[in-house]
């Protein structure tokens, strides 16, 4: 497969970025190369961005946490000269199939959150130091930051020209961080989001659009001094050592199927299904956490996390035929347990709290992840802890009850744990659990009170873990009926509805990026005043302006 998108990547492979690595501070260098696109027909002039800068930025951000726990403060800054970034790259966008431009913006948004919650979550504070023009993505990246520096000159300015240079939005969160991180006056940010020159020196404090303005000539010093103060200030332990993420244990089939070493995809590119299956650990958990550090990336839980990401991002970007994904999980949960419990023990070890907050952000890219999503807890599967959040992702789960004809595997059963009340918080700053019983706290006290037990079939339906229970005589119709209706509907329907259904409660910056902004963007990728042949994208550059329908819809 040629043409498969591989988001796996190194730091012997990076062609747009560089790091440099000085004790608590690491230098984050943009420095695009202008012939390295992913794809041929555009240039990614100006630190312009498509795909596969950003798979570089992810490596990066993944490998600053375990391989390089010592960092305190990174420092994200260009390489160029007179420019600090140019977004994403226009032509891409022009050229770029609407499901590679939809997949694009929700996997920049996930890399951008990675690297914002990555002072809470690891004790890694972001800083960008701007100079020159930063503009549109640009301006994004520098707004997930924690800390904003800009230069007082005059070719330095923050921008979000999408709207009127492009007829599309910020699409990377920018609109959402504006007003509810930055605390930008909705008027101004109106203004700021419909000028195409963008806002520079004192005025771009005075707006909150960055944190702080610099005298030109004493910028790079100054951006030395805040780094070193704020890495003198934090709290995060000193760690001297991390582990080297090695490369996956993978092999691709001509069906789009994937083998690691613990998870398995397999893809019914007829059928528009792919069933992955997770399997738990072999042997006993670590003694400890020494032991467990000794295991480096091989450590089960680590592992795990890592292929079951990759085969998340493999299957929405090479595979969206498949609109229905099924999950599946073989082995022991007592196992499960030890592993995880370990870990939750020790969540002041620096590694634990890496992989605990790893696995976060993976049931995260699972929760906004546009597919019909289904848990089947078959006899001898390990929904245990961790692997028990993967039920309440889904949108529906079906549960094996008592013993079916021929299966000698152990009967199915939940296992919850400590974890399942508070390690793995949602989007919309919830706990899975306290999302599907939004405004029942006492279903979520009973399921506490369930903590430790391996629950069969009748208890997890009483408890309200699972959708369906089916004994052998319907699990085989009940499951292909599910299956085949599924196929049939509409799949914009279905990711409409799905998309509203996963998250209830209270919305935050992270539900609003990906539901209120990323839905417009999508609507708005599809309509001709931005991806029409005369629409603004595509005769961008040209010195004609994009031809519009006035009509409000």
């Amino acid at each position: 497969m040629a043409d498969r998108i591989d988001f796996e990547t190194d730091p012997s492979r990076y062609r747009h970025w560089r790091v440099e690595y000085d004790g608590p501070v690491a230098n984050l260098i943009m420095d695009v190369d202008e012939t390295g696109g992913l794809f041929d027909g555009y240039e990614l002039k100006l630190n312009s961005y498509d795909l596969g800068v950003d798979i570089e930025l992810n490596d990066i951000v993944q490998r600053m946490r375990f391989e390089h726990p010592e960092v305190k403060v990174v420092v994200m800054q260009s390489g160029k000269d007179k420019v600090f970034c140019a977004g994403a790259n226009i032509r891409m966008l022009g050229g770029a199939a609407h499901s590679h431009k939809v997949n694009f913006c929700k996997f920049t948004n996930e890399t951008r959150n990675a690297f914002e919650a990555a002072e809470a979550d690891s004790g890694q504070k972001y800083i960008a130091a701007v100079k020159g023009a930063c503009a549109g993505g640009g301006y994004e990246l520098a707004l997930a930051c924690n800390h904003i520096m800009l230069t007082d000159d005059a070719t330095s300015s923050v921008a979000l020209p999408e709207v009127p240079l492009l007829a599309v939005l910020p699409g990377t969160g920018g609109l959402t961080r504006v007003t509810d991180k930055r605390k930008v006056r909705r008027d101004r940010a109106d203004i700021f989001c419909s000028t195409e020159e963008g806002v520079r020196g004192k005025r771009a404090a005075d707006w909150k659009l960055v944190d702080e303005v610099v005298p030109n000539s004493k910028f790079d010093e100054t951006v030395v001094a805040r780094a070193r103060e704020f890495a003198a200030a934090s709290d995060k332990s000193d760690v001297t050592k991390g582990i080297e993420l090695g490369p996956l244990d993978r092999s691709f089939g001509e069906d789009g199927s994937v083998t690691y070493s613990l998870v398995e995809v397999m893809v019914d590119r007829s059928a528009r299904t792919a069933t992955i299956t997770l399997n738990g650990p072999e042997g006993d958990a670590p003694a400890d956490m020494a032991g467990f550090e000794g295991q480096g990336d091989l450590a089960w839980m680590l592992r795990l996390c890592r292929e079951l990401e990759d085969a998340i991002l493999h299957l929405r970007l090479n595979e969206m035929g498949c609109g229905l994904w099924v999950f599946r999980t073989q082995g022991d949960p007592a196992l499960v347990q030890a592993h995880e419990s370990l870990l939750m023990s020790n969540a002041d070890h620096w590694l634990a709290r890496e992989v605990l907050a790893y696995w976060k952000r993976t049931l995260k890219r699972v929760d906004v992840t546009s597919r019909s999503l289904v848990a089947l807890v078959e006899h001898g599967s390990c929904y245990a802890g961790f692997l028990a959040e993967l039920l309440w992702s889904v949108d529906r789960s079906y549960m094996m009850e008592d013993e079916f004809d021929g299966d000698n595997r152990p009967i199915a059963t939940i296992t919850l744990t400590e974890a399942n009340f508070g390690q793995f918080h949602m989007g919309n700053d919830l706990t899975r659990l306290q999302t599907r019983f939004y405004g029942d706290d006492d279903a979520v006290e009973k399921a506490a009170e369930a903590k430790g037990e391996a629950l069969e079939a009748e208890d997890a339906d009483e408890l309200g873990l699972v959708t369906m229970i089916l004994d052998d005589i319907d699990w085989e119709d009940e499951i292909r009926i599910f299956m085949e209706e599924r196929a049939s509907f509409s799949p914009d329907a279905m990711t409409g509805m799905e998309a509203n259904l996963r998250f209830s409660g209270p919305e935050t910056m992270e539900t609003r990026i990906f539901g209120r902004l990323t839905a417009w963007q999508n609507w708005i990728f599809n309509r001709p005043n931005a991806v029409g042949a005369e629409g603004a994208l595509q005769r961008y550059g040209t010195g004609r302006r994009g031809e519009y329908n006035m009509e409000r819809v």
